[in-house]
């Protein structure tokens, strides 16, 4: 299993993150490096892509608040 994960210094600290969508749904076979969720800070988004190959596990839904280094979903 391989953690999906907010990335770190892409904004400031102060800034609300929050994960705007999923491209996938659970359990949904994904293939590493395609984009599978983006976050959203004010008016920017930024792409999370898939750390591997394998089945998408969302621990995080749409529109909650999430911080740099947090863990939202993972690839079995």
């Amino acid at each position: 299993m391989t953690d999906i994960v907010v990335p770190q210094g892409q904004w400031e600290p102060d800034q609300e993150a929050a994960l705007a969508t999923w491209l996938y749904g659970e359990g949904e076979a994904v293939q590493e490096g395609v984009t599978v969720a983006e976050i959203m800070v004010e008016k920017t988004s930024f792409e999370i892509p898939a750390p591997a190959s394998g089945a998408l596990s969302i621990l995080v839904a749409e529109d909650e608040i999430v911080t740099p280094g947090q863990v939202i979903g993972s690839i079995k």
